[in-house]
């Protein structure tokens, strides 16, 4: 089933989260609505991919860890396996910076990201408060662009929002999953283990695959509402210490959107591009195990504790602020790099704006219009 949803599950994460309703309530009846709306909240507060981890939990609450892990598996890795391929296939053409296609990959990027603020925005930050906690977000990273500028705008969102916000969201009835609260205290404490340490090791000992480890674990660790704000962790992760180049960072993420699953699977391009292990593929799953294990940490270890956890209204209106947050982060990621790469000439802003329409009010498949607009830079690159 999971597998099934991994291979036809287009649209970004709103998108897979209908798809598992459809699924998994209305069709399969495993889950009842209060039930999976409380999931999805939880997971969308959680940081990492929010429809992975909602796929994770059902699968743990239908047959435990092992079935979680079936579940996302399924999921997951036919985009892997699709990006990875991908990446071979750019190795084997060489030097393609300068391809009209590659440009047209480059531009698809800044209209798939736009949609993403302009859709986060209207839903995150419907007040002036939440508004400017995402305008001073953004401006933050910005003027200060690293990954500690980024953690530190969320934190400072967090704390604004505690005290800041006054919306009381309603709670839906107690559920249980099969883990115990002994698991998901192991799982916390080996969630934050791996996040204080890991900096620490891979500062002190001299390898590659343990720095890569570090870095998409801590993308993966800080990235409140998933999908499209890995974009600013991953290439302040991946482009200055020169793994990947900005071209090559720009030209994945636009195939990203071509294929079904979860966009955290761009980890695995990634892993597949650096020169990490004698063979690509290995890196890409190196990279993909490295950017999930957070989320999935995170989930198995906050289940247990949820009734409790989601009762404390200081903490739901911290999420609130945090939610604000990244939708700033976002919206500099769209100006940079998204858009200062992209968009160079009258004619990408005019390609990109058709590309923004074709998936914004013409609601064609993201897939579909990659495909286009790939072929409008070829197309233009003739002139």
């Amino acid at each position: 089933m999971a597998l099934r949803l991994g291979l036809t599950s287009f649209g970004g994460p709103i998108a897979h989260l209908g798809y598992f309703r459809e699924e998994y309530v209305q069709r399969r009846k495993w889950l009842d609505e209060p039930t999976y709306a409380d999931l999805v909240a939880l997971c969308q507060l959680l940081p990492g991919p929010a429809s992975s981890k909602v796929g994770f939990a059902v699968g743990i609450h239908r047959a435990g860890l092992l079935g979680g892990l079936a579940a996302w598996a399924g999921f997951t890795m036919p985009s892997a396996i699709a990006l990875v391929l991908f990446a071979y296939g750019l190795a084997a053409f060489g030097d393609v910076s300068g391809t009209g296609w590659l440009h047209g990959l480059k531009v698809v990027a800044v209209a798939v990201v736009a949609l993403a603020v302009w859709g986060m925005a209207r839903s995150l930050t419907p007040d002036r408060t939440r508004v400017t906690l995402a305008i001073l977000a953004a401006a933050g990273v910005l003027f200060w662009a690293n990954a500690v500028a980024q953690v530190l705008v969320i934190v400072a969102a967090g704390v604004a929002g505690a005290f800041l916000m006054r919306e009381q969201p309603s709670i839906a009835p107690a559920y249980r999953f099969p883990i115990g609260r002994r698991t998901g205290a192991v799982a916390l404490a080996l969630f934050a283990g791996l996040l204080l340490l890991l900096p620490v090791a891979a500062s002190l000992v001299d390898g590659k695959p343990l720095a890569v480890f570090d870095s998409f674990y801590r993308a993966g660790s800080l990235v409140f509402g998933g999908g499209h704000l890995v974009l600013p962790l991953l290439q302040e992760g991946v482009v200055p210490p020169g793994w990947v180049t900005n071209d090559q960072f720009i030209a994945g993420y636009g195939a990203t959107q071509a294929v079904p699953g979860p966009l955290f699977t761009f980890a695995a391009y990634l892993g597949a591009t650096i020169d990490l292990f004698p063979a690509a593929w290995m890196g890409g799953l190196f990279a993909l195990a490295a950017i999930f294990l957070p989320g999935l940490l995170l989930t198995v270890g906050v289940l247990p504790f949820w009734d409790g956890l989601r009762s404390v209204t200081a903490f739901r209106r911290a999420l609130a602020g945090v939610n604000a947050a990244v939708v700033g982060i976002l919206l500099a990621a769209l100006y940079d790099p998204v858009w200062t790469l992209a968009i160079k000439t009258p004619q990408d802003f005019a390609l990109g704006l058709a590309a923004f329409a074709l998936l914004a009010f013409w609601k064609l498949p993201p897939w579909l219009v990659v495909v286009l607009t790939a072929a409008g830079g070829a197309a233009l690159a003739r002139f």
